[in-house]
């Protein structure tokens, strides 16, 4: 049996994720057709350079690596907690690069998410307007006649394209306007319904924030994360009433390629990888809690935030040190965040300071996250 820990936390890609240990039984999904998964998350134009960059520089705790080894074997959500700026959401783009997953699929959660809006968006009103002009276009064409027939047969200048005159436009825009767009046409799935479609290798998903959502929100997620599926009533509805609706080809989230969605049914083969992150502002419920491997992370100790440093800058030992101790003393009496510390870095180190005049700069850079018994609160 093959070892059971496929992430390391070093950051080098590998395709270890090929040697996971199979999923204990309750935890197997068999969704079809088999989709491969994207490309490397490095390697997607899509991705901006700065996820790129905190998922090269992540630095990876061994409670860390031994936690999210868990949650891949289990086949189940990874719940990190921990102060601002220690790291839960890079991690989440660590583990995307280091295994090969493709590009992390992100949820951002406010106190009005709900369930749908992460499963998928349907717009039955451009659908509506799409149903109305197809209609006229058809009871035009029965008089011999197109509605808006100046324009579109091109009296103005250079308007020779939306007449169809290029090769094959004609039939095109017939098809368009008689109807042919389909519940698929006006229905795109979101982060989380994108997670769960059934890739040969685990999706990243990552839930930000999923303390600020409404208090019906983590319950709401139980029956998806624990049955690895979901359906779409409006796909449902029109496989019933046509055969040749029984597959659909709808847009996934992050890309403009189509995937096939069968009688309006999704269910994962490879279980993603969900991260969901919390800053600890509320409880969540023990049903929800005891499916999740829980990850809590605390804040970093000097050499910890060495290795940060050296990670993401080229800055002089020396000073690093020092900044590092005047953050780390300076944490004592509030909340900071490691992004504090590296900005402070990052600008002194710039800026050519003095020494004096760089821990006047820094301190002004790492003000208190949270009001403290010297300050005003702001």
């Amino acid at each position: 049996m093959p070892h059971w820990s496929v992430y390391t936390g070093d950051s080098e890609p590998h395709d270890g994720v090929d040697r996971l240990p199979p999923p204990p039984p309750w935890r197997a999904f068999d969704g079809e057709p088999v989709l491969p998964t994207p490309r490397d998350a490095d390697d997607e134009a899509a991705v901006s350079p700065d996820r790129v960059h905190r998922a090269r520089t992540y630095v990876a705790a061994p409670e860390s690596v031994q936690l999210v080894n868990a949650a891949l074997v289990l086949r189940r959500p990874l719940l990190v907690t921990g102060p601002p700026g220690t790291g839960k959401s890079s991690l989440a783009y660590a583990v995307a690069r280091e295994l090969r997953l493709g590009p992390v699929l992100r949820w951002n959660i406010t106190s009005r998410s709900t369930l749908s809006d992460g499963l998928y968006q349907y717009d039955p009103l451009s659908r509506l307007y799409a149903a109305r002009q197809a209609a006229a276009w058809r009871a035009g064409a029965s008089r011999g006649e197109l509605p808006g027939a100046g324009a579109s047969r091109g009296d103005l200048p250079g308007a020779g394209t939306s007449r169809g005159d290029l090769p094959g436009a004609g039939a095109a825009n017939e098809a368009s306007a008689a109807g042919a767009d389909g519940v698929e046409d006006h229905l795109r799935l979101g982060p989380l319904g994108t997670a769960l479609l059934p890739y040969d290798r685990p999706r990243v998903l990552l839930v930000d924030e999923i303390d600020k959502s409404d208090l019906d929100l983590p319950n709401d997620l139980l029956n998806v994360l624990e049955e690895g599926q979901y359906e779409i009533p409006e796909l449902m509805r029109a496989a019933r009433h046509s055969a040749d609706a029984a597959t659909a080809e709808v847009l996934a989230d992050g890309t403009d390629t189509p995937v096939p969605v069968t009688r309006g049914r999704v269910r994962c083969r490879a279980f993603p990888f969900v991260v969901l992150t919390s800053n600890g502002e509320r409880e969540f419920p023990p049903a929800f809690l005891r499916r999740c491997v829980r990850l809590k992370l605390r804040r970093p100790d000097h050499e910890q935030l060495t290795e940060i440093v050296r990670a993401h800058l080229a800055t002089p030992p020396g000073e690093a040190d020092h900044l590092i101790t005047r953050f780390l003393n300076r944490a004592a009496d509030g909340e900071l965040a490691t992004d504090q510390l590296l900005n402070a870095l990052y600008l002194t180190g710039v800026a050519g300071l003095d020494p004096a005049s760089r821990d006047a700069l820094a301190d002004e850079l790492m003000p208190y996250l949270t009001p403290t018994a010297d300050t005003d609160g702001f």
